[in-house]
Formats: C-alpha cells, structure tokens, sequence
C-alpha cells in the first residue's frame, strides 16, 4: 500500500513539474510615447511602443501567462487589445476604451495580466483609442507547450510579417477631422510590410523589408494585416505558400499563390525557398471591394513591397515581380475567404455546436446620422448629413463615465439597454442599390444597445450586408470568441436555400470574418466566457461611427465560470 501510495505521489509530482515546466510567466513592459521617424520624404511623430514600428513580438506557449506593463507618456488617451486572445475569466485585461476599461490617461498606467488557454498560432496586439492602431501594434506568437509539435513539419525559420498602413500625418488628427466633417477618413499615402514602405514609393529605396532564406529550407510566414482600413492582398513572385492556420486555429493545408487578409485577421502559411537562387518580390495591394459600387468607395491603390533573397543571390539580380490581383478582383477574394476549412482533430479544434439557442439576423453597413452639433457636414455623403454606420439599424455608441463591463459588474444603470434587436427592425432588398431612394432607410438612430446571453448557450447570427451608401466588405471582429464560419455568400440571404449550405463537418474557424461585398457570412459561437465583449467592423472608421455592438455573457454556475472582481489598477474614467 505504502508503495502504491508513494507512486501515486511521485506521478502527481511528475504532473505539477510537467505542468510547471510547460507554463511560464512571460513579463514586458510597454512605453506608449511620441517619437519621430521619416517616411515617404518627410519626418513624421508618431505614437510607438518602445520607440519601434511595429511594436515588439510577443513570444509565448499556449498556457503561458502574460505581464504587460503599459506606461502612457504619450498625449492620448489609450489602451491596448490583445487581438484575438479568449481573455477567460479575464474580460477586464480585454482592452476595448470604454467596453472593458477606461483609457490610459497620459503620465498613467495599467498592468494587463492573462493566460494564453486554448490557442496556438499567430494574433497580435493594438491600441484600441481612435486611430492610434495604425503606429500602435505588434505580433503575438503562440507556440504550442514545451513536449508539443506543430501538425506539420517544423520550420527552419519562423517570420513575422505585419502588414500595416501609413500617412503622412497625424493618424489621430486624421480620425478627428474625418468625424467634425461627418465624412470618411483621408487615404492612407502608403503600405507597409514590417514598417517599411519599401521602394515604390517615394524616398523609400532603402526603406523596404528585406528577408534572406537558404534554397530548400522552409519558412512558417506568420502574416498580420494590422491596417487601419484596408483588405489587402498578399503575393510572393513565382511561389505557392502552404496555408496551416488562421487567427490562430489550424486549418488543412491549402496551398495557393495569392491571400487575402482582412484588416484583424492572421494567415499563417509554409512557404518553401524551391525557386532558383535569386531574388523575389512580395507584394500587399488593396482589395477594395466597395470602388465598382455606383458610390465608388474611395481606396489607396498605390502596392507596398518587400524582397526574399536567396543566400547567394548576386546583388545586382532585379527581384522578380509578381503579377498583383485587380483592386476588385473580388473572385479571388471570395475563393481564399471560403475555402479554407478547419484541421479536425487537431489540437484545440473545436466541433460545431448543433443545437442554437439565440438566432440573430444583423444587418450590417454605412448609413446616415442627422448633423450633429459642432459637425460642418459639407463632404460626403449629402450635405446636411453626417456619414454613419449600423447593426440592425442601431448605431452603436460607447459610454463615456463609465465601461460596459464595469457597470455590468457592478449593476448600474443607466449606461446601456439589453434590447439590441435579433433582426431588422425593417425588412427590405438589402442589397439592391435603389433602397438609397428611400431616405428613412438610410438614417440609423444612435444608441449603447447590447445582447444579454446565459453562460453556455449557443449564439448563431446571419450578417447581411446592404447597400446603404454603398455596398463593401466589413471585416466583423468579435472580442473574447473565436466563432464557426458556416457559410458565406452574396446578395440577401436565403433561409430556405442558404442554410443547406451549410458547413457543419470543418468549417473555419475565426475571429474576424470578412462579411462579402453586397452579401452575408454566418456565424456561430458558444458563449463560454462571462464578460462583456464587443464586436465591430474592424475598418477603425466605421468603428467610430456606430458599425458595433457588444454582448454581455453572464456568469456560469461555479466559481471557476465566474467573474472576478476588476484589478485595483484598472482605469477611471
């Protein structure tokens, strides 16, 4: 007995060391502050961590658990989401202004703590204040745990690529200008890869990303699309890359030549250095599903660039380039976007919930406000007008005394309602251009409208694209989930018709979902995770002007699906 005993003691010991050798606490800290870097012939300020662009990789194991210590010494209000991340049992460290916390004020600071449960792969990290995301980000990699493999072959190198976008101005600027106007954004001057413009443009000759491999050897590309407001495509001249996973869950491999990455989402993909030894460009372009529209959403069209050199390439080699997708070659799109399927089976794959206990219809798009106070209203869209956007004709606005999550914790009213519609408010051709005719279509009341769900219970939502202003694809983000993609079309969605389309065997899994131009996506997740946790367009300027909602999970049974009280740190506002 006593030798049973002791051999019980030695593997449960055996456990914790295991346990404790496969976890680690990974600490950082981060300095939000001002500094000034050229671009595109001109010396710009911008607001950086740690005085780099991109910001630093976060490197971890699944199960891992992360101490960032963030001190503002920038001018703006801020604070930073970890995009992607469940944040389980820890919606306070989520990061959303207003949604999860109050900002960060300058001279202040905030301590983020969390686990990483659950999730391999590749997300990242932004400031989620105004427009700050477009200098504001960096890589979060997750490996699997120490004794744990990738389900394909291992790597020689593992490479960060962070798509990004650029002005030659003050991004927050940017933001305030667009709202006291009640008109979009100014373009972006450029794209980057890994914070260089590279030479396309203007005084950028020796401001591209360069990367060196050696012939034969295999790369996992861990690609980010960190862009304010642009889908973009992503190319490397005469080579096919190998797909693995996106937003940190594993697919079956899928090979192709061309990505599409929505602004918030990760590609991960294998790319094999079996050319011969030269040089090779990498191309980002715009997708701009909105400019064949009858509005003609406006885009940046200009490409950004990087260079693969093989070890020994000669220096004065031209890379060859590859041929870039049309700015609307939404085929293309539609094709990457679909066909991607989960790796079932694979570690942290998770089935399909079957049985639905909340269905929603969310119509999602731009849309119309009445001039507001102190907004001239003189641009587009028609003058008088501010421009807006909505979920089911609700256009969401954020508290300004105090966060979601805080007054749902502590039960204060007043802040928000729990009566987000789960359908339309009016049934009409969503995506037939004419609705533009009728003007009260067009204009969509503000308002802090969110959805209360039990703990556990399945949610699954149909977002409908409609042609207010025009028809685009909306890369929609959803906080503290990773969701099922169960199907993707284009026109009005057809219940009789579209539902046996279904995917209920392997469909992707994801964070962020590019809803198609003039169509619909279908979602579902399990609400697992008591919180608060919003969902937007991940487009930062439809964000600002109401394309968002949030839900509200209430706490489970126990205590271990139970909501801690917030840090003592946390932001006032």
């Amino acid at each position: 007995m006593g030798r049973l005993v002791f051999l019980f003691a030695s593997s449960l010991l055996l456990m914790v060391a295991a346990t404790t050798v496969s976890a680690a606490t990974v600490e950082h800290s981060f300095y939000v502050k001002n500094f000034t870097v050229t671009r595109l012939c001109n010396r710009q300020v911008i607001t950086a961590v740690n005085d780099s662009l991109p910001g630093p990789s976060l490197r971890v194991r699944e199960g891992d658990k992360l101490i960032i210590h963030v001190f503002n010494k920038s001018p703006y209000n801020m604070t930073i989401h970890w995009h992607g991340v469940f944040q389980l049992l820890s919606a306070w460290a989520d990061g959303p202004e207003m949604i999860t916390q109050c900002a960060i004020r300058p001279g202040n600071k905030y301590t983020y703590k969390f686990r990483i449960i659950n999730q391999e792969g590749t997300l990242f990290w932004h400031a989620h204040s105004s427009f700050l995301r477009a200098t504001l980000h960096g890589a979060i990699i997750i490996r699997p745990r120490v004794r744990h493999s990738y389900p394909f072959p291992t790597p020689y190198r593992e490479v960060p690529i962070v798509l990004g976008e650029w002005w030659n101005a003050n991004v927050v600027d940017v933001e305030t200008q667009a709202l006291a106007l009640g008109v979009g954004p100014n373009l972006s001057n450029a794209y980057t890869i890994n914070g260089w413009p590279g030479d396309l443009y203007p005084c950028s000759q020796n401001q591209m990303y360069k990367h060196r491999v050696k012939q034969g050897k295999t790369y996992l590309l861990r690609i980010i699309n960190a862009a304010v407001s642009s889908h973009l495509f992503y190319k490397i001249a005469n080579h096919n890359v190998t797909v693995v996973a996106v937003d940190a869950r594993y697919t079956n491999p899928y090979v192709t030549d061309v990505m599409v990455i929505s602004p918030g989402q990760t590609v991960d993909v294998l790319l094999t250095a079996n050319q011969p030894v030269g040089s090779y460009y990498m191309t980002a372009n715009n997708y701009a599903s909105g400019s064949g529209t009858a509005v003609g959403v406006p885009f940046n069209p200009t490409t950004t660039r990087g260079v693969i050199i093989y070890q020994g390439a000669s220096s004065s080699t031209t890379p060859l380039m590859p041929v870039v997708p049309a700015f609307n070659d939404t085929p293309t799109a539609h094709k990457f976007f679909t066909e991607l399927t989960s790796l079932v089976g694979g570690r942290h794959w998770v089935p399909v919930p079957l049985n639905v206990d909340l269905k929603m219809f969310v119509t999602v798009g731009t849309a119309l406000d009445v001039c507001p106070p102190n907004v001239s209203c003189l641009g587009r869209p028609p003058v008088g007008a501010a421009l807006s956007a909505s979920m089911n004709n609700v256009s969401f606005v954020s508290p300004t005394s105090l966060s979601l999550l805080q007054a749902f914790f502590f039960n204060v009213g007043g802040v928000y309602t729990t009566d987000f519609p789960a359908n339309p408010p009016v049934q009409f051709d969503y995506t037939n251009p004419s609705i533009n005719l009728d003007p009260p279509l067009l204009f969509a009341p503000k308002g802090t409208r969110i959805t209360k769900v039990k703990f556990n219970s399945t949610v699954e939502m149909v977002m409908q694209n409609t042609a207010i202003i025009g028809v685009e694809n909306h890369p929609m983000h959803l906080h503290g989930f990773d969701f099922h993609v169960l199907a993707q079309g284009f026109g009005n969605f057809n219940p009789a018709t579209d539902t046996p389309k279904y995917n209920l065997v392997n469909p992707q899994m994801r964070n962020t979902v590019s809803v198609p131009v003039g169509g619909w996506a279908v979602i579902r997740f399990v609400a697992n995770n008591p919180g608060v946790w919003f969902m937007h367009c991940h487009f930062d300027g439809h964000m600002a002007i109401g394309l968002s909602t949030a839900f509200i999970v209430e706490n489970g049974p126990t205590p271990d699906t139970t909501l801690p009280p917030p840090p003592t740190d946390l932001p006032q506002c």
